[in-house]
């Protein structure tokens, strides 16, 4: 008597399971289409625009972030180095070169949930472009490591755990161009790591 009736109820809750599961991956997996990459870093240009895909939308309401209009700015990710290997804690890097034009930006390190990533200590965990040092070019170079060193130095905690930097370009005439893939990018160099 019970038979059918606790069949039915067990595939609506499989089937029910199975969305939530499959929609919960489906946003951590992407942050919508229209990426562009330009070398090791990534951004979606329309990610926070009218345009934006469902997919876009979806994961900018499931994060709850407020993204920068298109004339405010752009956010770029590396998840990687230059090499195409994973940015870890125990590894040194160093990221330099030029930005894209832009009145100011900001880097900075987030863990592999998008969380600032922590750092003990009254160590430097981010830069911006006004307290950066240059070279005679108008070049900078940021050394990543457990380390201190000479120059602009961020804190990393030696943890083999993957981290991302985070490029942020504000009020930058690059938001709104149609060449975005020609632009000149920071460059980011594995110097060595810990296990190796």
């Amino acid at each position: 008597m019970f038979r059918v009736p606790l069949s039915i109820a067990i595939v609506l809750v499989i089937a029910f399971a199975g969305a939530t599961f499959s929609a919960v991956y489906a946003l951590k997996a992407t942050v919508g289409f229209g990426s562009i990459e330009i070398g090791a870093w990534k951004a979606w240009p329309v990610a926070h625009t009218k345009n934006a895909d469902p997919y876009a939308k979806a994961h900018r309401a499931r994060a709850g972030k407020v993204l920068l209009a298109g004339a405010e700015g752009l956010v770029f990710v590396a998840d990687n180095d230059d090499s195409g290997q994973r940015l870890r804690g125990n590894c040194s890097y160093v990221v330099g070169g030029k930005t894209p034009p832009a009145r100011f930006w900001s880097l900075h390190m987030t863990d592999a949930e998008d969380r600032l990533y922590a750092v003990d200590g009254p160590f430097p965990y981010a830069f911006h472009s006004h307290e950066v040092t240059r070279d005679g070019d108008g070049l900078f170079t940021i050394v990543l490591d457990r380390t201190p060193s000479a120059g602009n130095w961020m804190a990393i905690d030696g943890a083999p755990q993957h981290f991302r930097l985070i490029l942020t370009l504000f009020d930058t005439p690059t938001a709104g161009s149609t060449r975005l893939e020609e632009l000149e990018m920071p460059k980011i160099e594995r110097l060595g790591c810990d296990d190796a």
